[in-house]
């Protein structure tokens, strides 16, 4: 199973809407995650913004592909997109860069 944890930044006039709006995530996008293989997954926000995103899964790069190619997450992520800083024209999804991990206690 990969590790992945990512970091984006929330607009600091958006935060309170991004925790509401995260607070009833769609169903339909939670069983796209699920389906596409994304597990365990949670984000963690700091009151200045830094959003720390992980989850773990088999195969990252597969599970954001089955996830582009669904029509909820296109929605989502439309809707998202005004939440983030520096997204440099990219989705908040095609946005997210994972750290490298230096580690893990087992």
């Amino acid at each position: 199973m990969q590790r992945v944890c990512f970091l984006l930044k929330v607009r600091a006039d958006r935060i309170e809407e991004y925790r509401a709006r995260h607070a009833e995530v769609w169903p339909e996008m939670q069983q796209a995650l699920s389906a596409s293989g994304w597990h365990n997954y949670s984000l963690f926000l700091r009151e200045d913004g830094l959003l720390v995103g992980y989850l773990e899964t088999d195969d990252f790069a597969a599970a954001q592909e089955a996830m582009a190619a669904t029509d909820v997450n296109a929605r989502w992520q439309a809707e998202m997109s005004g939440f983030f800083e520096s997204l440099d024209g990219a989705r908040p999804d095609e946005a997210m860069r994972p750290l490298t991990e230096v580690f893990h206690l087992a």
